[in-house]
């Protein structure tokens, strides 16, 4: 596990063909999500709006993306070719990255926090926000 205070010095510990993956992954989420904040969380980059938004990382074969349930959910016919599980999907590093599939699902998770937070709370419950 990185142990990168963030995320360029996460991008940073990769050789360079994983590093421009994830370089790229960055890049299209941070243009469909430009009021989300960058910080690691969980040890592995993570972009955060009114909680925790979608997160990514590298492994030896693959890069991991976590939009959450929801993500996966919305999009399960087009992230059937790729393995993964309840909130996250594998992307190989031997084919291309889906950025524009990614740049789809991370819309729809701005909007689906966006909504979240200005929902109006039920009496006596406690809306919380993940670090």
């Amino acid at each position: 596990m990185s142990t990168a205070a963030t995320i360029d010095a996460y991008i940073a510990d990769f050789p360079p063909a994983v590093a421009a993956r994830l370089a790229a992954l960055r890049g299209t989420i941070r243009q469909h999500a430009p009021g989300a904040e960058e910080r690691i969380a969980y040890r592995i980059p993570t972009f955060h709006l009114h909680g925790n938004l979608v997160h990514f990382a590298a492994f030896a074969r693959h890069v991991g993306f976590y939009p959450g349930p929801s993500g996966i959910a919305a999009f399960r016919d087009q992230l059937s070719g790729y393995a993964g599980a309840k909130g996250s999907v594998q992307f190989p590093h031997d084919e291309p990255l889906p950025l524009d599939l990614v740049a789809e699902i991370v819309r729809f998770r701005v909007a689906e926090n966006v909504a979240a937070h200005a929902a109006p709370r039920k009496r006596g419950s406690r809306r919380t926000t993940q670090p």
